[in-house]
Formats: C-alpha cells, structure tokens, sequence
C-alpha cells in the first residue's frame, strides 16, 4: 500500500485495492428513480469463483496504489447522496425515524437493503420501531448509508482524534482511511487538542463511513479545559457547529444526573468517562441538574433538522470488573431510557451505549437490561473488557466480552486497541483494533445464525482443505498479515500450492492425510451394513 500526497494538511492516505480485491458497485434504483451505487469487494478466487463481501473502504481502494489518481483531499470525496430525493419533513423531523414511521421509504433504506441483502420493508420497520438506526445528516453526503440495529449484521466503530499531547490533521484522516480499509463501519473524531474544527472537517470530507463525536469535547476547549465554566448555550451552539459541519451522530451524556454523582463514591476507579466526569464536576459545582438533562428538548429540537442520531452516553459506566452493574451504572441507564423515549417523540434517531469493564457472568445481563429499559432501542457498547489485568492487550480482554454481548443482541461494538489504558492509538493499533473487532462481530453473526454469515467462513475452510493458499489469504480479515506469516518460513512461490505448511510438513498434515482418505474412500465400495 503506497501513501500518497496532495497539497493539504492531511496530504497521506493509503490507497490500492486489498489483496486480489476490486471494488464493484451493485446498481439499485432509489423510490424517486435514483441510480444507488452499492458498494461491494469482489474477491477472486484461483478456483475460478469469487465472493462479494460487505465493503466500507470508500473510494480508496478503487484507486491506484501509488495514488495518482487519487481525488483531492480539500475538496472531499465524491458526495453520494447529494443528489437524491427526500420527502418533506414529518411534524417537523426531517429524519429516517419520521420517514420511516409515516410508511415512507428513502433512498437511504433502499441503499441499506441492498447491503445487508435482505427486504427493504425490514429495514423500514425496523428504523420505524426505534429498534436500528441510519446514521445519516443531510450535510454529509459523502457518506454511503449504513444500518445500526440487531436484526443486521453487527457492526463495528473505531475511534480516532487527536489529544493535547499528539497527532495532527493528517495522521487523522490516515486514521478514517485506515480504519474503513480494514472493516470499520463508522468513525468517532474523538479530537480534544488542537484545530478541533479543523480535523473534524477533513474527516468529514474525505469519510465514506458515518462520523460520530461528543461536542462536550470541544465545548471544553472552548472554555480553556474549566467544567464550571461550561453552559448551556456554549454546548448548544457546539452541537449546531458539529451538525452544520456534517457529523452523523453524537455522544451525548444527558444521562448522568446530580443524584448519580454520589453513587460513584464507593467505586474503585470512580467516573472513567471523560464526559460523563465532566458533567459530574459540573453539577457538584453548580448545585443543578446537568444541562444536557434540562435542555435535552432542545437538543431534540436541533438533531430532527439534520437528522442527527443521538448516541446517549453511558457517562457512569464501570471503569473496572469491581465497579461493574452497580447503582451508578444501572441509575444512569434508566435515566437513558427515559430519554429514548423523549427523543423518539421528537422523531431523532437513537442509539443507548454500554460499558465499560464487566466479568463474563454479568455480560449477558447488561444486553438484556439495556434492551428492557431501553425499548429495544441499538446497544452500542465499548467492549466490555472482561478483566482489568492485561495492559497492552485490552484488545483481546475486550474481544471476548464484545463477542458476548453481541450475541445477545449488541447493535454495534466500538473497539478497543492495545494502547487502551495506556496511550493514543496510532495507526498500527488502529488496524489491530478493527480487526479484533470485526472477529468479534463476525463470531456473533454466526452465532445469531445471521443470514449469509458463514459464506465466507466455508469459502476459507474449502480453501484450505484444498490448499489454495492464495485464496486463504484473500479470503482472510487481514489478507497481508495471513501471508506474511506464510512467508516467515515457506516464502517461496511453489509453497503456495503445496499440500502442507511449516507446522506439521508434508508427513503429518491432517488435511492431505484427510483427502488422501477421502479419495480412497470414494473409490472403495463401502462393505458396511446396518443391522
């Protein structure tokens, strides 16, 4: 993959297709006669086949690997719901959930069909329910629509953004590209240092993915890092900015109310939401309930015009396995499906997010309540990570309770890298982040017996009966990583079609010794009888 430049301040992007990859496009015909562009990547097979899989890389892996006819970063990518056709707004929300509601189908839910390859009356129901949300404001047209819901394949976000210490514009938008390469189906700018604005747009402009954030980063900046200083209408005026700017959905921890505060004091490792502290520090110094809680009408009022999801914030989440389903946590998200509701009334879309740091045991528990308290409304969770001991390798901690959760229902996991607890990500991390996660996702489609879910997992394991080694690479999460541990010891290019690898050699491979079996049992009649 060859990293590319243009005269910009984020001027390095990856591009190239992956691994015998290319791009395709499904043509679907919109409700007003729109030509849909349905993004696909087509793997090819030596066995002459292919296998079209679910594809969030954008443009990027349609242009050429040195870049040169990459499309110029400070314009943006190519907007592709700029010209489709929406109807008028519904008692005032112009949003997926109103559409959807009133018996209307959009563009956006027929494009989210033919993605998830099932009915386009499943995806309005299910958005009309509250039970998925499409994550789509008018003024990111660049974005290509997706679905967040438990009746779809679950998806996968990955954070990115800079802080006080590190990163700049352009390691960022590296970041988004890097991360929707490799399977990520939305991106949270999580940015808190410096050019905040700035760094959000070049995202904005350049990301095929839906772009999630929480203003009360940037509402902080703005009043020098001081939580007394914060108001309401520093925030609300935050929140219009992100939405004029494009931002999808947004963090918002209205949840978090004056009487929750003193539930945490027990806690081992306290408030570990950066939100969610910041609005505790606010209340206790004010003595009042948090804006967020007393102004969330007009926070409806604001997310209905651009159709903004909100993703409500689980600011008192557990930091630690000690802390988990306490009175804190479990206070907060009643608070939330209060507010669900309330948002709902208000025609905006809405997403509920969950811990944090819970044991195995209780993992299915917070699914369940989260979706009872909660009206069904998508789960989003980070993680959760299921022990508190394994710095450096929170991604696999997480994994495991990621894949749990999922399979109870969980709509969409955010990932954790190994540098979780312990640093910013870079953009190795971010590819070792994304990757975990889409295991984690995968393994739970499976488990739900997601409809075509297991295609690609019986097209490796034929693949590898068979020895194609190629196709086992292409086949695979991470196609350059599965052959470059091939290579380690058998780099060779007659090795890719031989009957064996490094582990076992040519005598002991279970596999040749399997198909050396087979063949000899087809062709020796069977003497067996049954009595």
């Amino acid at each position: 993959m060859t990293m590319t430049s243009a005269q910009h301040s984020c001027h390095r992007v990856t591009t190239g297709p992956i691994m015998a990859s290319r791009k395709e496009h499904q043509h679907v015909e919109g409700p007003a006669g729109e030509d849909l562009r349905v993004p696909v990547r087509r793997i090819g097979l030596t066995d002459g086949t292919h296998l079209d899989v679910y594809d969030t890389s954008g443009p990027y892996t349609a242009y050429l690997e040195d870049g040169s006819d990459l499309h110029d970063l400070t314009v943006g990518t190519v907007r592709t719901r700029e010209t489709w056709t929406h109807p008028e707004p519904v008692g005032g929300a112009a949003t997926q959930l109103a559409w959807a509601r009133a018996g209307t189908v959009t563009p956006e839910m027929v494009f989210v069909a033919a993605r998830e390859g099932c009915d386009v009356e499943l995806v309005r129901s299910e958005v009309a329910a509250g039970r998925a949300v499409i994550p789509a404001n008018h003024r990111h047209p660049e974005s290509e629509p997706m679905i967040i819901g438990r009746a779809f394949r679950t998806k996968v976000n990955a954070n990115i953004g800079n802080s006080v210490v590190t990163s700049s514009v352009a390691e960022e938008v590296e970041k988004m590209v890097w991360a929707t390469r490799w399977g990520a189906d939305t991106v949270m700018d999580l940015s808190t240092g410096a050019d905040i604005h700035e760094t959000r747009e070049a995202i904005l402009r350049n990301s095929p993915v839906p772009i999630g954030t929480v203003p009360i980063y940037q509402a902080l900046e703005k009043v020098k890092g001081d939580p007394e200083a914060l108001t309401w209408e520093i925030y609300r005026d935050t929140v219009i900015e992100q939405c004029e700017q494009g931002v999808d959905y947004m963090t918002v921890h209205a949840g978090v109310l004056r009487a929750h505060v003193p539930l945490t004091s027990g806690r081992v490792t306290g408030i570990v939401s950066r939100g969610g502290a910041i609005m505790a520090a606010w209340c206790l110094a004010h003595r009042q309930e948090s804006f967020l809680y007393t102004h969330f009408d007009e926070l409806c009022e604001i997310l209905r015009r651009y159709d903004v999801t909100f993703s409500l914030g689980d600011g008192l989440r557990p930091g630690s396995i000690a802390d988990a389903n306490d009175d804190a946590q479990l206070a907060e998200l009643r608070t939330l499906g209060e507010l669900t509701q309330v948002a709902r009334r208000y025609g905006v879309q809405v997403m509920v997010e969950g811990p944090g740091h819970v044991p195995m045991h209780l993992v299915a528990e917070n699914a369940r309540l989260a979706h009872e308290w909660c009206d069904d409304a998508p789960f989003y969770t980070l993680g959760p990570l299921t022990t508190d001991i394994a710095p450096g390798y929170d991604h696999i901690t997480s994994a495991i309770g990621a894949a749990m959760i999922a399979q109870a229902g969980t709509a969409m996991l955010c990932y954790v890298t190994p540098k979780e607890h312990l640093g910013l990500p870079d953009r190795d991390d971010v590819k070792v982040g994304v990757i975990t996660y889409k295991i984690a996702a995968h393994a739970a489609d499976l488990a739900k017996g997601h409809p075509g879910a297991q295609a690609r997992d019986d097209a490796l394991s034929k693949a590898r009966f068979e020895f194609r080694w190629h196709d086992q690479f292409a086949l695979a999460l991470d196609p350059d990583t599965a052959r470059a541990f091939h290579d380690e010891t058998l780099p060779a290019e007659p090795a890719k079609t031989a009957q064996f690898c490094s582990m076992c050699g040519p005598k002991f491979c279970s596999m040749k010794i399997s198909q050396d079996l087979k063949l000899s049992t087809l062709s020796t009649p069977s003497t067996l009888t049954v009595q």
